[in-house]
């Protein structure tokens, strides 16, 4: 093997991709700055504690760890930023009121999430602390999906969930931790026949078990609302979680092609609290920006906050969107010493124009500039003509 292969999913990023990824990190991010959302820059490495605090189990396995030198402590590559920025709001910040924080940046993962997916992602995300309203909820996912408008894509499907359906399942039964954590995983394997035998053992009532059976099931339009009203117990917390869902889909559905409700979607169950989203487009399987309440997460770290957010990876987005071709530059000649030159190019880089000055010996290679302009003197003024 070569040594300068790379990992598998690892991959250089080329300049055709690189610009297109910078140019939609910028408009993603402009949007985001002028909704209020501050930009933080939390470190690449941390302590694994810190990492992990709130974020559950799935985190750990998707870490990379190393020794620190220095301190002979464990230290992570973070998996996710979003523990690092409520730890920034918690701690740092420590502010009383409403706190919008966004942030950029590369995450590692020690598997990648999909089979086309990349090990690197750029994570760009949105995060809401202080209001444990409908009215944060809302402002996130509609954030969400303008910043996909934002970035090129189009056709976007919304799925909507909500962890406190199964949540209110177990606690209203009196379900035991342990087999909590069965449900769990057959649920998010969406395993209906290790369902059925996981629930012959649970000694709770038949419409509670019959509820569990039933979750799977319900996932489709508005009517699965309709008929989880029907189906399922009247467990306080899931009659709130169903009217949450409803006014938010009412809602959003102008602003997506289709919505859909999952209420067996639990993923990020240990980490997330409330309403969970899922935006995908019709040339992705996997999906394209995830989100959700996770209101305990600032509770691990010391400062109960409410807090609503949502993240996605620009490398994916990227390659869903019609690639545009690198902008043309404008040549420069080499004139030492030419001041009135030095003063057009100048003049035209901040107008935003791209100018590239030939080096000495090399003025026959514009072609490897991408230049498609030039500049050249033309009775004592220098002028761009097309090359």
């Amino acid at each position: 093997m070569r040594a300068w292969v790379l990992p598998e999913y690892i991959e250089d990023i080329l300049p055709a991709e690189a610009f297109r990824i910078e140019m939609m990190r910028r408009r993603v991010m402009d949007w985001l700055f002028v909704h209020g959302y501050e930009l933080v820059g939390p470190p690449l490495l941390e302590y694994v504690e810190s990492l992990l605090k709130g974020s559950g189990g799935d985190t750990n396995l998707r870490m990379f760890k190393v020794v620190d030198q220095l301190s002979g402590r464990m230290m992570g590559l973070r998996a996710d930023m979003t523990p690092q920025v409520a730890r920034i709001d918690a701690h740092l910040l420590n502010r009383k009121g409403i706190t919008r924080l966004c942030y950029a940046g590369t995450v590692l993962h020690t598997v990648p999430s999909g089979l086309t997916r990349t090990r690197e992602p750029l994570q760009v995300g949105a995060e809401l602390y202080g209001h444990n309203g409908l009215e944060s909820d809302l402002e996130v996912q509609r954030l969400m999906l303008q910043c996909l408008a934002i970035a090129g894509i189009g056709k976007i499907h919304l799925d909507l969930g909500h962890v406190a359906v199964f949540r209110g399942l177990v606690r209203g039964a009196g379900i035991p931790a342990e087999l909590e954590t069965e449900l769990f995983g057959v649920l998010q394997a969406k395993d209906k026949s290790a369902l059925e035998k996981l629930c012959t053992r649970l000694d709770v009532d038949t419409r509670a078990r019959q509820a569990l059976l039933l979750l799977p099931e319900l996932y489709g339009d508005k009517q699965i609302l309709t008929s989880a009203r029907k189906s399922l117990p009247d467990y306080p917390e899931i009659v709130t979680a169903l009217d949450e869902l409803e006014m938010v889909g009412t809602e959003l559905s102008p602003l997506v092609d289709t919505l859909a409700f999952d209420l067996a979607d639990l993923r990020g169950y240990h980490y997330h609290s409330g309403m969970v989203f899922a935006a995908y487009t019709c040339n992705s399987p996997n999906a394209i920006a995830l989100g959700g309440r996770y209101d305990e997460v600032g509770k691990a770290f010391g400062r109960a906050r409410p807090a609503t957010g949502f993240s996605m990876d620009l490398r994916e987005l990227s390659g869903l969107v019609q690639p545009q071709p690198y902008p043309k530059g404008i040549s420069a000649p080499y004139v030492k010493g030419d001041e009135t030159l030095e003063k057009r190019i100048e003049q035209l880089r901040d107008e935003g124009q791209t100018v590239v000055v030939e080096l000495p010996g090399h003025e026959d290679d514009q072609g490897i500039f991408n230049c498609d302009r030039k500049l050249i003197l033309e009775g004592g003024v220098w002028s761009v003509v097309k090359v």
